[in-house]
Formats: C-alpha cells, structure tokens, sequence
C-alpha cells in the first residue's frame, strides 16, 4: 500500500476509529523510535556523542536537572 492510498483510508475511519488508530500509531511510533535508537547505540553510531557528554561534563561544563 503506498503513502497516498494510506492517507485516503485514514481519511475514511470514524471519530472512534481514528482515535483508535492515533493510539496505536502513537505506540507504534514510540516503539519505532526505541528500536532505533537501540541500533544506533549497539552499532556504535551514539559513541561520539556520548564521549562528548562525558568531556563537558568532566569539564565541568555540565549542571544537575
């Protein structure tokens, strides 16, 4: 199914089903997002920017929330 044909279906749901569907869309996003990140962190690609977090903070360049 391509985008444009999701779109129209989307546009066809209820009040009731489309909030359904914004409620799973909503966990299936975060799920998306976690799982990226996840990757991201196993294969390394977060490395640089974790080493810089630890720099500033070393440096003191860091404050607690």
């Amino acid at each position: 199914m391509d985008v444009s044909r999701l779109e129209q279906e989307v546009q066809r749901l209820s009040r009731e089903e489309l909030a359904a569907f914004r409620e799973w869309f909503v966990w299936y996003d975060s799920e998306e997002w976690d799982r990226q990140i996840e990757d991201d962190a196993l294969s390394g690609r977060l490395d640089a920017l974790a080493s810089e977090a630890l720099a500033a903070h070393e440096a003191g360049k860091t404050r607690e929330l």
